[in-house]
C-alpha cells in the first residue's frame, strides 16, 4: 500500500462561517442527517454548560468543557454504528452524551467516584481516559480483536493535539497501519496542551502530516464544520470497514474555555484570539446553514431547546444526590489481577500502613482534644 502526503492547501470545509455552503460537488450535505446534528449539539451545549455551572457549585469534582468544539464532539459519534466502538478522551462528555450515556452517568468519573459511571460494553464506550493517549493502544487492540472474530466492528479513537507528542499516539498508529486494524484516529486539534500552544509541541506544518509517516491516510478538515467531520469521519470508518485500514482525521478547532475549572487560561493566551474563535462557533454555523435552507424553523429550534432544557433539568436532580459512599482503600488492588502480584501486594500493604498510622494520629489528637 503507498499511502502519498495530503494534497489539500487548507482544512476540508463545506459549510463556511456564514454557513454557507463551499460548493464542493463530492460532498453532499444530507439536510436530515445535519438536522440530527444541530438537536444533538444544542444538547451537548446545554450539557456542558450545566456541568460547567455544577463545578462551580461544588458539585462536581472538576470538569473539562468541550464548549465549542461540538461539531467533534457530535461528529464522532454520527459516524459510528451502536456495534461499533468508542474511544473517549476526558473532555469528551458531550459525545458519550450523543451516545445515548445518562448524563449522570457520564459526570459520575467528575464527582470523584472510584468508576466511569456507565457500562462500557453495554455502550461500547470505554471509559473516560485521563492520561493521554493511553486509549489508542487499546482502541487498536479491541479493533484487531473484533477483525480476529470475524466482524465489521471499527473502532474510533478520539485524542487531542498535546497526545500526539505521547509515544502511546506513535505505538499506536504504526502498529495499526502495520496490521491495518479497522480504527480510525481523531486529533481534536483545539491548539493547547493545557497552556503548552500548538507551535511548541509540533513543527510539523499539520497534524495530519503525521499519517504518512506510518503509512495511512491523513485528512485536515474544519473542526468546526459538523459537515466536514461527518463526512471526513464516514469516509475514514467506510474504509476501516471495509479492510483498508485506519485513517488519521485532524479536526481543526478551539478550546474556548478554560482546561478546566482549576486552570487560568489567562495567563497564557490572549483574550483577542479566544474572541476571533468566537466568531466560528460551530452550532451558530450549522443553525446559520439550517435556516438557509429552510429545514429549522422556529418551531423546530424550541422544541430541541425544549430538549436541552429537560437534559438540563434532569442533570441536576440527579446530581443532587450524594455520592455513593468511599470506597475502602484496600479494594484498589481487587481488580486489577483475578490473582493480585506481588507488587499489588506491596502496595496494598504501604496503603494500609500509612492509614493505620494515620488513625492512630488521629486517635492521639482526639484525646488531646478531650484533656
Amino acid at each position: 500500500m503507498t499511502v502519498s502526503a495530503r494534497t489539500e492547501t487548507g482544512p476540508l470545509q463545506l459549510i463556511d462561517e456564514h454557513g454557507v455552503p463551499t460548493g464542493r460537488a463530492d460532498a453532499p450535505l444530507p439536510t436530515e442527517r445535519l438536522l440530527e446534528g444541530y438537536r444533538r449539539m444544542v444538547v451537548g451545549r446545554r450539557f456542558d454548560v450545566q456541568a460547567t455551572a455544577l463545578v462551580r457549585q461544588g458539585r462536581l469534582a472538576v470538569y473539562p468543557s468541550s464548549y465549542g468544539q461540538e461539531a467533534c464532539e457530535i461528529g464522532a459519534v454520527l459516524a459510528l454504528r451502536p456495534a461499533d466502538w468508542f474511544f473517549p478522551t476526558y473532555r469528551d462528555g458531550m459525545a458519550l452524551v450523543a451516545r445515548g450515556i445518562d448524563p449522570v452517568e457520564v459526570l459520575t468519573l467528575m464527582r470523584g467516584d472510584r468508576h466511569c459511571g456507565y457500562d462500557p460494553r453495554h455502550w461500547r464506550t470505554a471509559p473516560q481516559c485521563t492520561p493521554l493517549a493511553t486509549q489508542l493502544p487499546h482502541a487498536v487492540g479491541l479493533a484487531m480483536a473484533a477483525r480476529r472474530a470475524g466482524t465489521d466492528t471499527v473502532a474510533l479513537a478520539l485524542c487531542g493535539d498535546g497526545a500526539t507528542s505521547e509515544g502511546d499516539f506513535h505505538e499506536a498508529l504504526n502498529f495499526a497501519a502495520v496490521f491495518r486494524a479497522p480504527v480510525v484516529f481523531m486529533v481534536v486539534n483545539n491548539q493547547f496542551a493545557i497552556s503548552v500552544p500548538l507551535s511548541r509541541q509540533t513543527a510539523a506544518a499539520a497534524l495530519a502530516d503525521k499519517a504518512a509517516g506510518y503509512g495511512m491516510p491523513g485528512v485536515r478538515v474544519d473542526g468546526n464544520d459538523l459537515a466536514a467531520v461527518d463526512h471526513a469521519l464516514g469516509a475514514a470508518v467506510a474504509r476501516a470497514r471495509a479492510g483498508q485500514g485506519p485513517t488519521l482525521v485532524e479536526a481543526v478547532t478551539y478550546r474556548m474555555q478554560p482546561h478546566t475549572n482549576a486552570d487560568d487560561d489567562t495567563r497564557y493566551r490572549d483574550r483577542a484570539e479566544v474572541e476571533a474563535w468566537r466568531t466560528r462557533d460551530p452550532l451558530a454555523r450549522l443553525e446559520a446553514h439550517l435556516r438557509r435552507t429552510g429545514a429549522l424553523d422556529a418551531d423546530t429550534a424550541a422544541g430541541i431547546a425544549a430538549q436541552a432544557e429537560e437534559l438540563a433539568a434532569g442533570l441536576r436532580a440527579g446530581l443532587a444526590d450524594a455520592p455513593e459512599p468511599e470506597p475502602d482503600p484496600a479494594a484498589l488492588v481487587e481488580h486489577v489481577f483475578a490473582t493480585p502480584t506481588p507488587q499489588l501486594l506491596e502496595q496494598a500493604a504501604l496503603v494500609a500502613a500509612e492509614l493505620a498510622e494515620l488513625a492512630e494520629l488521629a486517635e492521639q489528637q482526639e484525646l488531646e482534644l478531650s484533656r
